[in-house]
């Protein structure tokens, strides 16, 4: 599952960036810019926490604030 995840987020991540260079470069409109790169900022979220989470030491219960 963590190899799956790590590969969804590196798509995602790429969702991001390669459509504003390529609207940098002309190829493409804002609007698709746009709509791309929401994809994968969503995309991003949803798949890094599960490849990035670790384990805490200290249960939030025995922590007095």
């Amino acid at each position: 599952m963590s190899n799956i995840a790590k590969v969804v987020s590196l798509i995602a991540l790429g969702l991001v960036i390669v459509p504003s260079l390529l609207l940098f470069v002309g190829i493409v409109g804002l609007n698709t810019v746009k709509l791309v790169a929401l994809v994968g900022t969503i995309g991003w979220f949803a798949s890094t926490p599960m490849w990035m989470s670790r384990e805490l030491l200290v249960d939030a219960s025995e922590v007095e604030v």
